[in-house]
């Protein structure tokens, strides 16, 4: 007789209620992080920061709901580090758009990432891209999050006669700054439950017992914050090439990276089955973001916390879900998080991104200088889609130099081409 145990199956994926849920719990814990943090990076965008947090919150609870449902699998699903420094840094800052129009990016991102997902090309892409520079592109975005905590720590300045400098040693906030890393490192090593939580409460009351909380004025929150981020979106310069580079590169490391990330989860669960719809559910809250307010959801690393715990099931997703749902409580407090708190969290989130380094093969040096280029190029430009094009257009050029143009799949031609055309046109 066929086993059942209700919606999600549970007997037949051999779990318990109380397995997935507490598993949920957990997972939920590992990740929470992510809505201060989050919400800090896309207020340096401009996005109002008690909007970016209900749009973190809902982007993140509405896709673990979806996960659930749709592909019955224990993936979380919430913004991206690295999506949201390439939101931030690169589309606004870097490109000029307004964050409005970068939330546009990300719905029409979304739309093709979905396309993607309910086809074949995310199969074809995934085995066209060698997997050097796939690699090359998490360490890339590691380096950039820690340059980027560092800064916003003041650990690293602009120098007097040098591009960076460090930074002073002797400003209380620094200070906060190197003692709120010292205590993330120990909590992770430790396998504290939650320990990039506890190591932002660590820093938050080391800046309070110093007198350096952020003035905030009044604590209160209002709903009503959201109404100029919910759907804010902006598609009206969508005939530019800044608009459409922007959608091209975002694209890219979207699939790329959540097809590595999704088949990765399913794997370690034991259901390599659920892929397909997973990836689906990882594409459709991937354009939702846009929507809510946020850059885009990823299947994150977290994932694997919840997985560890014995999660097996979407009812593992769902409990973390409303967890989310439930944490809009917060909000009022999340505004006196000073930065010197966030920043270690996000140099502890970049080094644990670069660990991919050990994979790649340097040996072969067609392969390897495209991979260090991307590595690079990403933090020294500020820029992660830059830096992304530099790897991808070396890397054919080199193998044809040398002789083994036949190793340079057809669509990574296409993909290159479009990465300097894009470079052509938008720096001629």
């Amino acid at each position: 007789m066929k086993k059942s145990g209700g919606f999600f199956q549970l007997a037949d994926h051999d779990t318990t209620m109380k397995r997935e849920v507490t598993a949920g719990i957990i997972g939920f814990f590992t990740i929470i992080y992510i809505v201060a943090v989050n919400s800090f990076i896309l207020s340096e965008a401009g996005v109002p920061f008690e909007g970016a947090v209900v749009a973190t919150i809902l982007a993140s609870s509405v896709g673990c709901v979806v996960m659930a449902f749709w592909a019955n699998a224990p993936i979380l699903l919430v913004p991206g580090m690295g999506l949201n420094a390439m939101f931030a840094y690169t589309f606004v800052q870097s490109m000029a758009l307004s964050w409005q129009e970068a939330l546009g990016v990300v719905v029409v991102s979304g739309v093709l990432f979905v396309l993607v997902s309910v086809t074949k090309l995310a199969d074809w892409l995934n085995a066209s891209i060698p997997p050097i520079l796939k690699e090359a592109i998490s360490v890339g975005l590691g380096f950039f999050l820690m340059l980027i905590g560092l800064e916003k720590g003041g650990l690293v300045v602009r120098g007097e006669h040098s591009i960076l400098a460090l930074g002073n040693l002797g400003d209380p906030a620094v200070l906060i700054t190197v003692l709120t890393l010292i205590v993330t490192l120990i909590v992770f090593l430790k396998g504290v439950p939650g320990g990039f939580l506890w190591s932002i409460l660590f820093g938050t009351v080391a800046a309070w017992v110093a007198g350096l909380l952020p003035e905030v004025g009044d604590a209160s929150f209002s709903v009503a914050v959201y109404n100029d981020v919910f759907a804010a979106f902006s598609l009206s310069d969508w005939l530019s090439v800044p608009f459409w580079s922007a959608v091209f590169s975002l694209t890219m490391v979207l699939v790329f990276e959540n097809v590595g990330l999704v088949h990765g989860h399913t794997e370690f669960a034991g259901r390599p089955d659920k892929f397909k719809r997973a990836l689906q559910a990882n594409a459709f809250s991937s354009f939702s973001s846009g929507i809510f307010g946020t850059s885009p959801t990823v299947s994150t690393v977290e994932s694997s916390a919840m997985i560890a715990a014995g999660g097996r099931t979407g009812l593992t997703t769902l409990t973390a879900g409303i967890l989310f749902l439930l944490s809009v409580f917060a909000i009022p407090y999340m505004k006196l998080i000073p930065d010197m708190a966030i920043a270690p969290v996000l140099m502890m989130i970049g080094s644990l991104m670069i660990q991919n380094i050990r994979h790649l093969d340097l040996t072969d040096l067609t392969e390897a200088v495209p991979a260090l280029f991307i590595i690079v190029m990403i933090p020294f430009t500020y820029s992660i889609a830059d830096g992304i094009a530099a790897g991808f257009i070396l890397y054919p050029l080199l193998k044809v130099v040398m002789g083994r143009g036949r190793e340079v799949s057809k669509l990574l031609w296409i993909v290159s081409v479009l990465f300097l055309l894009n470079f052509i046109v938008h720096y001629a």
